[in-house]
């Protein structure tokens, strides 16, 4: 059976839009690297990003936490029914959002991700915290960061981020450089968690550590050959800031040095280490379960 194209639908107030149509005005998130996942010119060393987001989850977490505006939403023609499209299009109507439905194939020159699903929208950037913002409690609840100390793998960082905020981290600490900031990419694997997560960019990782330390904030940083067992490193009452390395090189040395402690995830396997986004998935989550216990 031929899918039914979605119905026309209607912007701010503008007029109906026919599936496939060409709607007027300036289209969403036109710039370079059109067409190439995340090959976009990245943000400046004080932004974020996030203002891209592609993909239906990620889109419709954007509409529904209303943390930030949207410029704008893009819709392909012909799309299969389907109850996230509904629910995205209703809240367009609600804000008062522009929706365009415009040929796929227009979509995806617009497009820097591969799995856009044929939903992408355009929002203000996202706004980092000061790292003071981060350290004193949130609703009496004792901070739990996340510090990823050069993650280039945008994949990774995505993931990284959907377990931190299902872990409850209450902040998610970024280096200016030599990282991966908040690409579609990454938007789209977090599956709509940068929505909920504060952010704090830093000039280096070691100064930060240093900082939270002296705010008697617990920094574990995750090694896979330490002694000792992140199962034995009571963190139960302990403001924590749990420290995620690269993917080829880990943690750098004078992150290392500026730890407050090192642990690692007893394995029993034959191979020597787990990728950067399992092995955080695992912590943040041991973090999670000391923290929930106590």
């Amino acid at each position: 059976m031929t899918p039914a194209p979605r119905r026309p639908l209607k912007g701010s107030g503008g007029k109906g839009r026919p599936p496939g149509g060409r709607p007027g005005g300036r289209r969403p998130g036109s710039g370079p690297g059109q067409g190439r996942p995340d090959r976009r010119s990245g943000p400046g060393p004080n932004t974020l990003g996030g203002d891209q987001i592609e993909g239906r989850r990620a889109v419709l977490a954007l509409l529904e936490a209303r943390a930030r505006p949207v410029q704008r939403v893009a819709m392909a023609a012909e799309l299969d029914p389907s109850e996230q499209l509904d629910r995205i299009e209703a809240l367009c109507r609600r804000d008062h959002i522009p929706l365009e439905v415009i040929p796929k194939a227009r979509l995806e020159r617009i497009a820097l991700t591969e799995s856009h699903q044929g939903v992408l929208a355009r929002a203000r950037s996202l706004k980092p915290v000061p790292l003071e913002d981060l350290m004193v409690p949130e609703l009496s609840v004792q901070p739990f960061l996340l510090v990823c100390d050069g993650l280039t793998d945008p994949h990774n960082l995505g993931s990284l981020l959907r377990s931190a905020e299902g872990a409850g981290v209450t902040g998610v600490v970024l280096p200016r450089h030599r990282s991966v900031r908040i690409s579609p990419t990454v938007a789209k694997v977090a599956a709509g968690a940068i929505e909920h997560l504060r952010f704090c960019l830093v000039p280096g990782i070691p100064a930060a550590l240093e900082q939270l330390g002296k705010a008697g904030i617990e920094t574990v940083g995750l090694a896979g050959e330490a002694k000792r067992s992140l199962w034995a490193t009571p963190l139960t009452d302990l403001p924590v800031a749990l420290v995620i390395g690269s993917e080829e090189k880990g943690l750098a040395p004078l992150t290392r040095k500026r730890c407050s402690a090192l642990a690692s995830i007893p394995q029993v396997g034959s191979i020597e280490s787990l990728n950067a986004s399992v092995a955080g998935g695992i912590a943040l989550f041991e973090v999670a379960r000391q923290r929930t216990l106590g």
